[in-house]
């Protein structure tokens, strides 16, 4: 019997460049000897979850995730839950595609990350992360430092990418409100004020790859980062340090490797949202597990290296100017 594939895609998203390469996407998986159909998402809510659920349970044997990360995201939690997980494949078309520069698919041409299909070395099996009844394949994340990822407008994530973030998290940084919480981990605790808490699943956090730089995707554990409580100031540097691969070993963070983690603020004035992926994924007190090589990804193999892979021009511009930038804050405030 021949193979199925459902390829599941964001008609809007890359600017709707998706649309124009449908065709030759559905030649690539033909050719790889699947019979390929596929379906447009619409802006009810679930619509790329509820598909991938319904294809899995079909007994289709790929589903491609064609979008940005919420498409991604949608698609792990359509199939996540399920006994038979189909394969998947990842065509980008978001803003920052953070899952897909951990597993080296290409960002910039759909084509492209088809053809990754056509590959002998293509398939491995990654881990992904629950939260409550929610899945999650790249962050989990609390703490008025996340909150700017749902500040930030589509506009312009679209138009500045990178450097929407950075300017929406240097005007967050004066709200920060610490908040006093219980973090067990595995056989651990922390029990103090955190200024955020992240839960990394790969290297790719917002597009920077040295905040969590011996991040694994198949360990079966999550990086996790607590920021203490600090300053104004003491946030800048530390924010600074973390884009250049510097903070592991500071002071004001715990950094760590756990399967389970809970997370629960100690007073019930306060409140800790989670972001999951990107977007809000429930309120803390929150159980986070680690579930190890949990579905099988095509991925570019051949080209997953230990280190970071090297940024856009524009990146590298946008990275510098904010450490530069900060340097000088740091400068200022010790006079």
């Amino acid at each position: 019997m021949r193979k199925r594939a459902r390829i599941i895609y964001n008609p809007t998203a890359g600017r709707e460049a998706l649309r124009k390469d449908l065709v030759d996407i559905l030649d690539i998986y033909e050719k790889a000897g699947y019979e390929t159909s596929a379906f447009a998402t619409t802006p009810a809510p679930n619509s790329a979850k509820n598909e991938a659920t319904r294809a899995a349970k079909e007994g289709f044997d790929l589903i491609v995730a064609a979008g940005g990360d919420g498409t991604l995201n949608e698609v792990i939690n359509g199939i996540a839950g399920l006994e038979h997980r189909p394969t998947m494949a990842i065509i980008p078309a978001g803003t920052t595609n953070d899952y897909a520069r951990a597993l080296r698919i290409p960002r910039d041409d759909p084509i492209a990350a088809a053809k990754l299909i056509l590959n002998k070395n293509k398939k491995f099996k990654i881990d992904i992360g629950k939260a409550g009844d929610n899945y999650f394949m790249n962050i989990a994340a609390g703490g008025t430092l996340t909150e700017l990822t749902y500040d930030v407008p589509s506009s312009m994530k679209s138009l500045f990418g990178y450097a929407a973030y950075l300017a929406k998290g240097a005007e967050l940084l004066p709200q920060i409100k610490p908040v006093d919480v219980s973090i067990k981990y595995d056989d651990q605790e922390y029990r103090g004020t955190a200024s955020m808490i992240l839960l990394a699943l790969t290297n790719s956090v917002g597009g920077f790859e040295q905040i969590v730089p011996d991040a694994s995707l198949d360990d079966g554990k999550f990086t996790m980062i607590i920021v203490k409580k600090s300053s104004l100031a003491n946030m800048l540097a530390l924010m600074a340090k973390a884009l250049q691969g510097k903070h592991l070993d500071d002071p004001r963070i715990i950094y760590a490797k756990a399967t389970d983690v809970d997370v629960t603020p100690l007073s019930k004035e306060d409140r800790l949202m989670i972001n999951l992926d990107g977007e809000y994924g429930g309120d803390a007190p929150m159980k986070f597990h680690d579930l190890k090589q949990h579905i099988e990804v095509v991925a570019n193999l051949d080209e997953i290296p230990d280190d970071a892979i090297t940024d856009s021009a524009d990146f590298q511009r946008v990275e510098k100017d904010f450490v530069e930038g900060v340097g000088k804050i740091n400068q200022a405030d010790q006079q």
